[in-house]
């Protein structure tokens, strides 16, 4: 009876307290905007040491049971997390956006994961999406030239809108293999850079350590540059930026008109007055682009999709690209965080019409008194002059034309095992399909029986396909002990890559109108008994297992150590797998106590890092047997398809290896007015790829590819950035980019292959035999010019130059003997000032960049410079100008004698790019702000060359310093106008 009694009291007890409690709790409802007063959808309300959660509606409102002295903690991605306390309810709530803190944010991207600013130890550069210039097409990373101290972006062809830029970090590092860096792409090493537009790019880290790039071993021999595009937050939002663009040929070469061309009977009068150059060319040439996005989401789901459309002419008659592209990202957190997935998906189409180069060619050197239609109103047969073409009729009638396809896919599960804990599986494809077409008609001039032509119109396709498929699986575990500090990571990465394409082509079609749509209704290859096909495939792997350790103790110093065992099916039998090993350490001297009271110094961290990379960007089985075909053989009225060995094999290929050395220091001064880095490098490339000469026999081919050869760069980089003035409406902000590159062609030899000491390189093309005009040799810098000294000019306007014996002689008489070493093509010197200017709604900002150190050899003004060029051709109006030395050489038996007469200055500065905006905020509902800008690029250049533009010169690869063909690496006279680009563009935000 005790029992039962005691059991009934504490019943009722518990229900006494049980109802008290629940009389005490209420519904707390409120609603969550963000500073810009937008409802916040889906934001995390909890109340704060219990469990109860609940999440904002669309409109931002929400309800939950709590008492008044309940603290509610609300988080949602993207903003700081905010506490409040419960009280009454009708709770007004606003979310600021997160912090971006460097000190206090992950962002730095260092392969396979992030780290803090202050954690990182080796060389790296990050570019956050405001700090990328403004440009007009030609690949996203144009908006990186001159931005990172070290690399190198290029682009001798920036009017042409098919065109793309070549980079090259740290000076050149190969002979022969790939000399372009990796690009990793959300997670996915070998990422399609074409396939990006840069309204969509978040952020750009370039790995240029080599403890940094090491980690992904036989590709990070040339850099890394590890792009993020953007995701979406938990507040909706839609953004538009459109442009128009206007390109205006600039930094002309000028040639003689009519009745200076007669005056100096240069050849034939034909009756006609043109301006070849400006028939030529659009000008302006005309380009517009469109990009939409949208995001949005809540504090566990985000979305981002954005669309594009680009369409451009180039300077030239025939060049054009249309283009649509598109991408989705798409990430989930589980309510409890023990997952989290991602999904990116981005397909794009374009439409090409290429550029006909030649065409510039043409004008340069046409007879001005010709026309490009005779007197019926057709198309000139011109057939007189240095090119016997009629580049308006090239340029309209015969097609020249791709379609692009490229789809990107990628997708990450990451699990959290423990709060420390977590494992991360990544797989992607990437994929490009180019389609190439080509056909002149049968109307087309140059192939009529009555100029000596085949009558035949003549068509061909092509088909080039790639894809890569990637699995990556990565582990993180992370400790922190008191002051000691812990991360951990270990991988596994498999990638298969796959290359296939066919081509055909015929002529002799009964009608033009089909132009390659029908390729089988040609006549020729079958009356020739010819099959007019071919087509190709080949693949290749790479599996990799790598691991990472890094280590701090007390915030202070600083190491990191990796490891990548990765193998190459591309390698020979017994170099299959290689090892790339890396470490690196930093000491933020500015946390020590006897820095404390250095007012000044905010931040100071000194570091140094060593590693070890590879390349192995080159053909797939070079190192097995192959065979292909030798013709073809009759045999008793069959025909059969001869087939032998096509290659040596090389059975010890192997990657090339750099070992990579850096020395240096970050800072942060003066309150963050100063902030930046420097950098001394150090990298020794070995076992350089290339083919070399063999006996035969034994060998059954003359060369074989093979790892000789040994490279060496050296350089110091200095990046600055400076808020010079910081007041509320107005404030100015500097940044600088300057870098050294020191380069030397060590050795062509190793155990196995001796080769001799040098290499001439880059023969010059007709008319005449001009002969090579580079040397590669061992213990010189790369780009060194190799050909007479001269001397000046004699009475007869011949060329004089030294020789071997520094005695004067007439350049017909030299021989090869007498060159020597006269100038070298490499700039010493890069560098780059950017200017931002804010003032209330007004921006403007003003960029300058040059290359200094360096000759260029003025290709134009040796074959079309000088009176001596043949008669029929027009000229430079250089060759009759008084004050040029290029004047006096009027005698033409040295015409084709190749000397530093012709070398220039390559020096430069030029005023990149200019812009304006106006950005006027809105308190609607539907629309945030708009902004108008104006964009100038390439508005000046000072230097004093007198071939054109410098900077359409190339300086990246082996032989920089003159103009080149992009395959064979010959001279050519190729000349594509350098342009003023204008952009005129609109940005809104909703």
């Amino acid at each position: 009876m005790k029992k039962t009694t005691r059991s009934f009291a504490f019943a009722c007890v518990f229900l006494f307290c049980f109802f008290t409690l629940q009389a005490q709790q209420t519904i707390i409802s409120g609603k969550v905007s963000s500073t810009t007063n937008q409802a916040l959808e889906g934001v995390s309300v909890r109340v704060k040491n219990t469990r109860t959660t609940t999440s904002t509606k669309t409109d931002g409102s929400f309800q939950i049971k709590a008492q008044p002295a309940d603290s509610l903690v609300f988080s949602s991605i993207g903003y700081q997390t905010y506490v409040a306390i419960a009280g009454s309810g009708n709770l007004t709530i606003q979310l600021t956006p997160a912090v971006t803190n460097l000190d206090e944010v992950t962002v730095i991207s260092v392969g396979y994961g992030t780290l803090n600013k202050k954690e990182v130890t080796s060389a790296i550069t990050h570019l956050s999406s405001k700090e990328l210039l403004s440009v007009g097409g030609n690949g996203a990373l144009m908006s990186l030239q001159g931005k990172v101290a070290g690399l190198s972006v290029t682009n001798t062809a920036t009017a042409d809108p098919n065109s793309t830029p070549s980079i090259q970090l740290r000076g050149v590092s190969s002979r022969d293999a790939g000399l372009g860096p990796l690009y990793v792409i959300n997670g996915v090493p070998g990422g399609n850079i074409d396939n990006l537009n840069q309204n969509d790019i978040e952020s750009i880290d370039v790995l240029k350590g080599g403890a940094a790039s090491a980690i992904y071993g036989t590709r990070g021999s040339n850099g890394v540059i590890v792009i993020t595009t953007k995701k979406g937050s938990s507040e909706s939002r839609a953004f538009y930026d459109g442009y128009a663009g206007f390109d205006y040929a600039t930094n002309k070469l000028t040639v003689l008109n009519k009745d200076e061309f007669l005056a100096h009977k240069r050849g034939v009068d034909f009756g006609g007055n043109t301006d070849w150059l400006k028939t030529v060319s659009r000008n302006p040439a005309f380009s517009q682009k469109h990009t939409l996005q949208f995001s949005g989401g809540n504090g566990k789901t985000n979305y981002m999709a954005s669309l594009d459309y680009r369409k451009a002419e180039g300077i030239d008659l025939r060049s054009s690209k249309e283009e649509y592209g598109a991408r989705v990202s798409i990430n989930h957190t589980a309510a409890n965080n023990l997952y989290a997935v991602s999904l990116n998906i981005a397909p794009r189409y374009a439409h090409t019409n290429l550029a006909d180069y030649s065409g510039f060619n043409y004008a340069l050197t046409l007879n001005p008194t010709l026309s490009p239609y005779d007197s019926n109103g057709r198309y000139a047969y011109i057939n007189t002059g240095f090119f016997s073409n009629n580049p308006v009729e090239n340029a309209k009638v015969n097609l020249s034309q791709q379609d692009i396809k490229y789809l990107d896919i990628n997708g990450s599960f990451k699990l959290n095992i423990a709060p420390n804990l977590n494992t991360i599986v990544t797989l992607g494809e990437v994929t490009s399909s180019f389609r190439g077409y080509g056909f002149s008609p049968s109307t087309y001039t140059y192939i009529q029986p009555a100029h000596g032509g085949t009558g035949r119109s003549t068509a061909s396709q092509k088909l080039d396909e790639n894809d890569q498929k990637s699995f990556e699986w990565t582990g993180n575990y992370s400790l922190n002990l008191r002051r000691h500090g812990f991360k951990l990571l270990g991988g596994y990465s498999y990638q298969y890559f796959t290359s296939s394409g066919f081509n055909a082509s015929n002529e002799d079609f009964p009608s033009d109108v089909l132009t390659y749509n029908n390729l089988g209704t040609g006549l020729w290859n079958l009356e020739e008994g010819q099959n007019g096909v071919g087509s190709y495939k080949n693949s290749s792997k790479l599996i990799a297992f790598f691991g990472r350790l890094n280590y701090d103790f007390d915030q202070k110093y600083y190491l990191s150590a990796s490891l990548r065992h990765e193998g190459s099916s591309k390698f020979g039998a017994s170099n299959k797998w290689g090892n790339f090993p890396a470490a690196s350490v930093a000491w933020r001297i500015s946390q020590e106590k006897f820095m404390r009271n250095i007012s000044w110094i905010n931040d100071l961290k000194l570091r140094a890092d060593y590693g070890v990379t590879g390349n192995q960007d080159f053909g797939n089985y070079l190192s097995l047997d192959t065979y292909s075909g030798y013709g073809y053989y009759v045999f008793n009225g069959v025909t059969y398809q001869v087939w032998g060995p096509s290659q040596n094999a090389n059975y010890d290929l192997r990657w090339e290896k750099a070992e990579n050395f850096n020395i240096g220091a970050d800072f942060d001064l003066f309150k963050g007015i100063l902030s930046g880095s420097l950098n001394y490098y150090i990298r020794t490339n070995k076992d350089l790829l290339g083919y070399y000469s063999v006996p035969t026999p034994p060998n059954i081919k003359e060369q074989t590819y093979a790892n000789v050869g040994t490279m060496k760069n050296t350089g110091l980089e200095i990046q600055l950035s400076a808020n010079a003035i910081r007041h509320k409406d107005f404030s100015y902000t500097v940044s600088f980019a300057g870098a050294t590159n020191s380069n030397k062609f060590v050795s062509f030899s190793n155990e196995l292959f001796k080769g001799q000491s040098y290499v001439d390189v880059v023969g010059m093309p007709a008319p005449g035999s001009p002969g090579n005009i580079q040397r590669l040799q061992e213990n010189k810098r790369i780009g060194s010019f190799y050909a007479l000294k001269s001397a000046g000019v004699d009475s007869t306007g011949a060329l004089l130059v030294y020789n071997q014996k520094g005695q004067l002689i007439t350049a017909n008489k030299a021989s090869n003997d007498d060159k020597q070493f006269v100038g070298n093509g490499l700039p010493k010197f890069t560098a780059s000032l950017g200017n931002t200017f804010r003032y209330k709604n007004w921006d403007l900002g003003i960029f300058l960049r040059g290359a200094f150190g360096y000759q260029v050899f003025n290709t134009t003004a040796f074959y079309l410079g000088t009176p001596a060029t043949q008669q029929g051709a027009n000229v430079l109006t250089s060759a009759y100008d008084s004050k040029s030395k290029y004047s006096k050489l009027t005698n033409p038996s040295t015409y084709s004698a190749l000397s530093d007469y012709f070398l220039e200055s390559g020096n430069f500065v030029k005023i990149d790019n200019i812009s304006l905006g106006y950005t006027y905020p809105f308190n609607f509902k539907y629309l945030r702000s708009i902004r108008l800008y104006a964009t100038g690029r390439n508005l000046h250049t000072f230097t004093k060359f007198t071939g054109g533009d410098p900077d359409q010169i190339p300086v990246n690869g082996l032989y920089p310093g003159l103009t080149q063909t992009i395959d064979t690496h010959a001279g050519t006279l190729n000349y594509y106008p350098s342009t003023i680009q204008l952009l005129l563009g609109l940005q809104l935000n909703f």
